[in-house]
């Protein structure tokens, strides 16, 4: 049904996003499907690499590391913006095209009174990418 999963991550904070890394691994694995991880980066330095080449292997080396573990096959996308607190939908719904994606799993935070004022990222590329989304809570 599914055959390439992307899989947004949040680099410095991958674990927080267990439970959507364990969906897709699962899912991966029932559809013997790939699973492509994206991240997004500005071209300053930042936690997981002085420049986005360092960034890059980064992910690289996580999503590598996530397929050894999980069993199936994977590959990532580095995607750089200006200002990805701002750009990170956008960035998002391009990589979904690049990368060729049919599916998304990404994960959310427990719903609040802000996200009235600012909804989530979730719901966004839900309403916008075209493919099926599924949105993991993970709290």
């Amino acid at each position: 049904m599914f055959t390439k999963i992307m899989v947004p991550v949040d680099l410095p904070h991958a674990a927080r996003l267990e439970r959507a890394l364990q969906v897709a691994a699962d899912l991966a694995g029932l559809y013997q499907a790939e699973v492509c991880y994206v991240a997004v980066t500005a071209s300053t330095p930042g936690p997981k690499g002085r420049n986005p080449e360092e960034f890059a292997k980064s992910l690289e080396s996580f999503a590598s590391s996530q397929g050894a573990t999980h069993g199936h096959r994977s590959s990532s996308r580095a995607m750089v913006s200006t200002d990805p607190s701002i750009d990170m939908d956008d960035t998002l719904l391009k990589a979904c095209k690049e990368t060729g994606a049919d599916l998304v799993v990404m994960a959310s935070h427990v719903p609040n009174v802000a996200d009235t004022l600012f909804p989530s990222h979730g719901g966004k590329i839900a309403r916008k990418a075209g493919v099926s989304v599924m949105v993991v809570r993970e709290g």
